[in-house]
């Protein structure tokens, strides 16, 4: 008797959870990070990671074990969102040794800090990032907090622009998305609806080129903003840990994140646009011999 239709469908369904239960992991352990890692954490702060770790952890682990999407884009074209994840990671992993060196210093504490000086210095200049980072600060902050955030800083949008780098690399050596297999619009971008209206190679061109232009601008902005809020609301000190180490991931991953995001849907949109032309021309050839060959001079 041949089962091995059924064997095969068996086999998806464990990789992809078994897939699916990993990545929750990961997620799981990059938000408890911080609290795993830094000292004198205390207990209502640890119940609230764990919370959060959870319910993301959750939140991936029903998405990645889904046959439909529903918000995680390019789940079918890695490496997207693991060169994503990776930056995310090592950005949060070493900005919590760089404030546990604060407390604990060791030889790893102690070469990630010296680091984050030397990067720190190296893109504090005018009207950039950094310096618009520190600008923001209250003007009561001490010399050795503002160091601290200007290493923390130079750590962070240094390894944003070495994953953005990857992945422009990663997309002229990989051939990516198809190397992968055949790219699904629907279930790599589950919230653009290709039926809404207008062309689609249009659309995902428009899109590209706002997610570029708000990846360039954010991490201009965002310190502008915070500036101008402190006016009304109390000024972001960043004194807390956890506190520095998220807000300077989520300020250096966001515009990153954004910069692939752009550069994947004008990929996209330029594969459709090839693939459109080849077909146009294979339709204008097969007229062209269909014409020669009932010609009545050819006869």
């Amino acid at each position: 008797m041949h089962r091995s239709g059924p064997s095969e469908r068996d086999r998806e369904v464990i990789t992809r959870i078994t897939g699916a239960l990993v990545r929750a992991g990961l997620v799981a352990l990059l938000i408890a990070t911080p609290s795993l890692l830094l000292p004198g954490i205390g207990p209502d702060a640890a119940q609230i990671t764990a919370m959060l770790a959870l319910f993301a952890a959750g939140l991936t682990l029903f998405e990645y074990a889904s046959n439909y999407p529903s918000l995680v884009e390019f789940r079918d074209a890695p490496p997207f969102n693991r060169l994503r994840f990776g930056s995310l990671f090592i950005t949060v992993f070493l900005l919590t040794m760089l404030c546990r060196g604060l407390t604990d210093v060791s030889g790893a504490t102690m070469a990630i800090g010296e680091i984050g000086r030397i990067l720190g210095q190296a893109i504090d200049f005018p009207y950039s990032p950094v310096r618009l980072v520190l600008l923001a600060l209250p003007s009561a902050a001490s010399e050795q907090h503002v160091e601290l955030v200007r290493s923390a800083a130079g750590i962070a949008y240094l390894t944003s622009l070495l994953s953005l780098c990857f992945f422009v690399i990663g997309i002229r050596a990989g051939r990516w998305p198809v190397r992968s297999g055949a790219f699904n619009v629907w279930v790599n971008l589950p919230t653009f609806d290709p039926t809404a209206g207008g062309d689609v190679v249009d659309r995902l061109n428009r899109d590209a080129r706002l997610n570029i232009i708000l990846g360039f601008l954010l991490p201009f902005i965002a310190p502008a903003v915070a500036k101008a809020a402190a006016v009304v609301f109390s000024p972001l000190a960043l004194e807390a840990p956890q506190t520095l180490i998220w807000t300077m991931a989520a300020w250096a991953f966001l515009p990153s994140s954004l910069f692939m995001r752009g550069i994947a849907m004008s990929r996209i949109a330029s594969m459709i646009e090839s693939k459109r032309q080849r077909a146009s021309e294979a339709r204008d050839a097969e007229a062209e011999g269909h014409l020669v060959g009932h010609d009545p001079l050819a006869a």
